[in-house]
Order: structure tokens, then sequence, then C-alpha cells
């Protein structure tokens, strides 16, 4: 069977959606048997989000393989559950870099570079290694942006050229679009999407199917006009209403019909029938009243939650295994230094403290894991906020008053977190840290273990600094406990608190792996932790038995 492809373009405006709209189609495709592999083609210049400001991107999404990614790769790998490659995600930048390589070594013999043939060939290469590389039977391609962005013109022409390549039997056009609500008249208008559709014509791409966004009701009358002027089957304009709960869009997607209309437009039949069962309790449990539990989360992006996309999900992925709801609190880290965000601090069940690079707002973030020491709350620490954990240890209990990290004072007595030994010689910021999955040997009888109930496991890393190995034995005689390390025992990958409900810091980022429906063991643990803390949750439960 040749590969099939899905092509997704926004319209009207950004952050439409397109990424969730892809990952949920991705999982009632697999929900029909197929194997399914998804791409997002992002037009910036920037080889990739890893220099980015998280204000600027969002989250950095690390894959297996180390590739620091857009945080659509995220919502793919969430929903469909698969674990992507480096190959699912490029940019303009990486395309450009390639072209420009090739040109400096001679490989063109001489001959003048275009965007056509070369950069639209190049890109066409990259979407071709998907199928390659994964062996996808339907492969979904974003395309990042909106219609009309003189960034993404060399991806629409490259996605034009490919539909006859491969067969325009082979590839299907989805285009996700925007219908603005005017409140003066209380109606949705339809021509933006009129226009961007319009412009996607314009190029040579007539979508085959439009997902009509909205944050309110769709109603047939305006199928019926969108697929009038935009030229589809009335049967191909599929309403989206935004949803409250985010992991109920596949189960909306198979309502209206679009996974067998997808099929039927590429010539396919479904392998099996698709089994809903585990989702819609999943959703069902979403939705059901939980008692409240309340989880700080200390960070200094948090007026954009994009930045801590995937630790939002975890926290909800663990509540609902803990039966609970968690409202996340978004504590801005410099608050905490200006005395301001204490009244939040203290009446929260739980305190998560995230990765982050620079020292602005550390000093907050080392107040908030001091507040959680002392006061015996639950806290989390996430890569930087392991580190912290660590700094403020070292000053409070075994009092070095400098102790620090040396990527915010080399000129520190106590360098507590230091530089990698690998990472001293390195210039260039860009793909460089210590990325990917790496092991991790858990150590008998503490929390960690516990949590994960295994003694080896697997984790993805984003750091170049570390827990220096100078100061390990004074801390553990101290009270801190270094659960999970290295196979060769070099290198600190989660540090716990003995005499604590639950303080536990790991060094890598455990909020990538975690699944709606299989929540990681880490925040597992914090959540129950929090919720026993509020005296609610499965102990709870229990004891009312």
């Amino acid at each position: 069977m040749p590969t099939k492809y899905i092509f997704f373009t926004g319209g009207v405006v950004s952050s439409v959606g397109k990424g969730v709209t892809a990952a949920a189609l991705g999982r009632t495709l697999k929900e029909r048997g197929f194997n399914v592999a998804v791409q997002k083609l992002d037009p910036y210049i920037n080889v990739d989000p890893g220099t980015m400001s998280p204000y600027q991107h969002g989250e950095v999404f690390v894959l297996d393989d180390g590739a620091e990614t857009d945080l659509d790769l995220g919502h793919y790998e969430r929903f469909i559950d698969i674990r992507a490659s480096r190959v699912s995600n490029f940019t303009t930048g990486q395309v450009y870099a390639e072209i420009i390589s090739k040109e400096r070594r001679g490989d063109y013999l001489g001959g003048t570079i275009q965007v056509i043939p070369h950069i639209t060939n190049e890109i066409k290469r990259r979407i071709g290694l998907v199928p390659k590389t994964t062996g996808a039977d339907i492969v979904l391609v974003e395309v990042g942006g909106t219609v009309g962005d003189i960034e993404s013109q060399p991806f629409l022409e490259a996605l034009r050229q490919l539909r006859t390549e491969v067969g325009r039997e082979n590839v299907l056009f989805v285009h996700v679009t925007w219908l603005p609500y005017i409140g003066a008249t209380g109606e949705l208008k339809t021509k933006p999407t009129q226009h961007s559709v319009a412009a996607l014509r314009s190029i040579g791409i007539s979508p085959n199917m439009i997902i009509a966004r909205s944050d309110y009701p769709v109603d047939e009358e305006l199928c019926e006009k969108i697929a009038l002027f935009c030229d589809v089957d009335q049967k191909a304009v599929v309403p989206m209403v935004t949803s409250p709960v985010l992991y109920e869009i596949p189960l909306l997607i198979e309502k209206a019909g679009m996974a067998d209309y997808v099929l039927k437009m590429l010539g396919l039949e479904a392998k099996q029938k698709p089994n809903w069962k585990e989702w819609e309790k999943l959703v069902a449990e979403v939705k059901k009243p939980k008692p409240t539990i309340s989880v700080a989360l200390v960070g200094k992006y948090v007026e954009l939650h994009d930045a801590y996309m995937s630790v939002r999900e975890a926290l909800k992925h663990a509540a609902l295994a803990a039966g609970v709801e968690v409202k996340i609190e978004w504590v801005h880290s410099a608050d905490l230094e200006k005395d301001k965000g204490w009244d939040v601090i203290q009446n929260v069940d739980g305190i998560v403290v995230p990765g982050g690079f620079g020292s602005r707002g550390t000093e907050g973030k080392i107040l908030a894991a001091r507040f959680a020491r002392e006061k015996k709350i639950p806290y989390l620490g996430l890569c930087l906020g392991m580190q912290l954990m660590c700094i403020e240890f070292g000053r409070h209990v075994l009092d070095y008053e400098d102790a620090n990290s040396t990527e915010f004072d080399r000129s520190s007595h106590h360098p507590v977190i230091d530089l990698m030994n690998e990472q001293r010689s390195i210039t260039e910021m860009g793909g460089t840290m210590r990325l990917g999955l790496y092991p991790c040997v858990l150590q008998p009888d503490t929390k960690a273990a516990t949590a994960y109930s295994t003694a080896l496991i697997e984790e993805r890393h984003r750091h170049r600094w570390e827990f220096n190995n100078t100061y390990r034995e004074a801390f553990e005689k101290a009270g801190m406990i270094f659960s999970g390390l290295s196979p060769d025992g070099k290198l600190v990958e989660i540090a716990e608190l003995k005499d604590h409900p639950y303080m536990v810091g790991s060094q890598f980022h455990p909020e990538f792996l975690s699944r709606p429906n299989r929540p990681h063991p880490l925040f597992v643990g914090l959540m129950k932790a929090a919720a026993e803390k509020a005296g609610v949750g499965e102990k709870k439960k229990a004891s009312e038995k």
C-alpha cells in the first residue's frame, strides 16, 4: 500500500488548533488499525526552538533521540501514544542550512541555488523520511503558521508538488480555520474562512476538508455556506467547537465521522473497529466532580502557560490517577523575591518548580524550595527545580552560605551544581546539551523506587549543569538521598529528602513521557502526597469505607 499523506494548513489566525486536530485525527486512525506518524513543519528560520525564548515559542519538547522540537510534538505523543523522532519536526532554518552546506561543498557544481527546486526538493525529501523511518501507513503533516504568511510559501509549494509526485489519490488537504464571533450581531462569520481558502487555492491547493473552529456552536446552515463558497462536500465541513476537556477532541472527531470520511477519500478501509472504551472512561473521569487540591507552579515564564505545557498536562494526568482535581496556581518566581505571591504559596497542597535557564527568578524558586522543605509541603523539582532544591539544602541545612550553581555564580565557594565535564569545551548553544533518553538506576527503598516499581528507567534530559559529586557525601550525611543515578554512578538523576512527605527532584524531564491514561510516576507521587496533605483522595476514601 502506498503511503497516504494528510496535510494540515491553518487559516485566519495562528494557534487555531491544527496540532490538536492532527493529533486527535491521528488517534482515530490508530484506533482503526493504521500505523500513524505525524510531522510538524515550522516556517521560522531558527534551526530549532532550543535557543528560542519560551515567551516566543512556548515549551521546547525533547524527544528520545535528543531533538528539541515544537510543543505540538507533545500533543502528538500524548494523543496518539507514539514516540516521535527528529524527522517529525523540521524548520526553514534546517532546510536552508542543509542547502547552503551542500552549496559550500560544491555539490551543485556551480549551479544557481533557488527556492524552486532546491528548497522545495529538500522539504519533500524530509517529508519522505517519515514513512521511511517509521513504516507509517498514514503520515499527518502540519504546516506551522497561517496561509498567507510569506515564510510558509515554500512549504505549501512543496506540498503542492508532492501531491502530484505521490498521486492525488494518496493526498488529502485539511484546512483548519477560525470562525470569528461578532458580539454586536451575535453571529459567526465565514468570510475570513472564504478568504483563507481563496489564498490557498491561489497557490494551487484546494482543501478537501475544512475544520471550522469556533468558541460557539456552528449550525448546519453555516456548514452549507462554507461548503458552497469553498468548494468542498458538505460532509467535509467539520465544525469543531472549543472543548473544556482537551482529551474529548478525538471522541468529537469520531462522532463527526471525520476519520471515516478521510479513509473514504484516501481509498482505505479500516483494519479494525475502533475501541473507545478506555478513552471514554478517561473523559468521563475528567468530567466527574472530584475534590480539588491546589499546586503552585513556580516559574519565570508563567505569563505564558504554553511555556509549561507538558508540566501542566502531566499534573492533570496525575490528578486523575489520584482521584482529585488539580488547580494550578501560576506563581512568578521573581515575585517571591519581592515578597509577593506568598499568600498563594502558603495555601497550596503541593509545589512544582520546573526547568529553565538563566539567573532571573532563581532566588524565588530557591525560596519556594525552602518553604516546601521546612513546611513539609510536597515538592517536585524538574531539572533546574532539582538543582535549586540542592542549592537550598546546601545553604540552609549544611550552612554553605554562598552555595550556588556555576551557571549563576562562577565565584561561588560551594558550587554544588557545576557544569558537566563534557560541556566545558562547548561554545555553541544550540543542540549541544545533554539531550534525549538516558538510563537511570533507582536505589531500593526510596520514594523514587516506590513510585516507579522498577529498578531501571529511561527518561528524557535537557541540561548542561549537574550535581557536583564533591558534595555528595556531605549531602547524604545531612539527610538527602540520591535515589536515582546514572548506571556508572557518576551522575545524580534523582534527589529526595529522607524526612519529608514528598520532596523529590529529577535531573531529567519526566513531564515529556506522561500520558493521559498512563501518568508519570513522579507526578503521581506528588499528587498523592498533596492529596493526603489536603485530606482528600485515595487514603481519605479508604478511611471512609
